[in-house]
């Protein structure tokens, strides 16, 4: 049998799964109580089998669970037949076809990468060339709560050896400003990431970043802290704080971080594959490491298969200066095993194939075959 015959899509499976976040996951757009994702499954036809994930945030990225579905459905029924082997032309196929859907094509190519690895028995990682396979040291997020709230979660994580943390701002600059000075009098070690998710207008960021040097608290990066399109104003922010900036939901396409640079709009793009799907966001990647821009990594509200994607991807290009891969910790289950694991913050490499993964698979599933 022909190589690309055996390593043809002959069944994919699709079912939804809810996870409790431990606390509500605030962020100035919005704010989630649960997790609902959907799972992936991808047989080829010599056997081997892939998972994927799909995590919409309505709040963020305006993709739910069920018109997420419904686009994976669709979509699938194009992947039948196809070569795992053509990942790249599959990648883009997806996107021509659900482009408005980028959290499904995520889960549909991280499944069929998943399985393409594991026939081939190499680790996923060792697919994009592993250029800096290693442990690596993810922040943790504290979302939007009450001043006594923030600095209980804050003490907990950094108890656990957490000192990055991406502090969720955007709704309150006063507010905003006395929480981080909270936590700075409780753990005066910790360094923080100010995470706007378009939450501040140019005024407010200023105040906000001299409200956080005053108390003397260490701010490294400002995360999306105006609305996407506002590029001339995250330039402004760059200089006018001297503080780098990230750009996260300004970045959904190749072209995007093209102006990105163009403007001098960021010092980091945020890479997410949910945001982008795979395929994507390895060739943003790429681009930005080719142009000197720094890497951040990120996600959605992800259990351990889409961010041991997002860790593949960190692994197997290198290059990634800030880890933000934190969410299965912010959830109050992990039906995921095997994969890659923490210890603490540190994010640990895996040796086996694909993402070296399983998880249980429901009677009741979607089918495509």
């Amino acid at each position: 049998m022909p190589a690309h015959t055996a390593l043809a899509v002959t069944r994919i499976d699709l079912w939804p799964v809810d996870f409790p976040i431990t606390d509500p996951f605030v962020v100035a757009t919005g704010a989630r109580v649960a997790a609902e994702n959907i799972f992936v499954r991808v047989t080829l036809r010599n056997g081997a089998q892939g998972y994927g994930e799909i995590a919409p945030f309505p709040e963020v990225g305006g993709e739910d669970r069920p018109a997420g579905l419904r686009a994976a459905t669709d979509a699938a029924k194009t992947l039948l037949g196809q070569s795992a082997s053509q990942w790249t032309r599959l990648g883009h196929a997806l996107r021509e076809r659900i482009g408005g859907y980028p959290a499904a094509r995520c889960g549909l190519e991280t499944a069929i990468l998943d399985a393409l690895c594991h026939a081939g028995r190499l680790p996923l990682w060792a697919l994009w060339g592993g250029a800096d396979v290693r442990p690596r040291e993810t922040d943790i997020t504290i979302p939007i709560t009450d001043r006594e709230k923030t600095v209980s979660l804050a003490r907990g994580w950094h108890a656990k050896g957490f000192r990055l943390l991406k502090m969720k701002v955007g709704k309150e600059v006063e507010g905003d400003v006395r929480r981080l000075e909270a936590v700075h009098q409780a753990l005066p070690d910790v360094a923080f990431i100010g995470d706007g998710n378009q939450g501040y207008t140019r005024d407010e960021c200023l105040a906000f970043v001299t409200g956080v040097k005053q108390f003397g608290g260490r701010l490294v990066l400002l995360e999306q802290p105006l609305v996407r399109d506002d590029l001339e104003g995250l330039s402004a922010l760059r200089h006018l704080t001297g503080i780098p900036v990230a750009a996260d939901e300004s970045v959904r396409s190749l072209d995007d971080a093209k102006q990105i640079l163009k403007r001098n709009a960021a010092d980091l793009i945020n890479i997410k594959i949910m945001k982008t799907g795979v395929v994507d966001a390895t060739e943003i990647a790429q681009f930005a490491r080719a142009s000197g821009l720094g890497l951040m990594i990120g996600g959605m509200v992800e259990a351990r298969i889409a961010m041991g994607c997002s860790f593949a991807i960190v692994l197997g290009l290198g290059g990634f200066d800030v880890l933000d891969l934190d969410t299965p910790l912010l959830l109050g289950d992990d039906p995921v095993r095997g994969g890659y694991w923490y210890e603490g913050p540190w994010l640990q490499p895996w040796d086996g194939p694909g993402l070296d993964l399983a998880v249980d698979v429901p009677r009741s599933v979607t089918t495509i075959e």
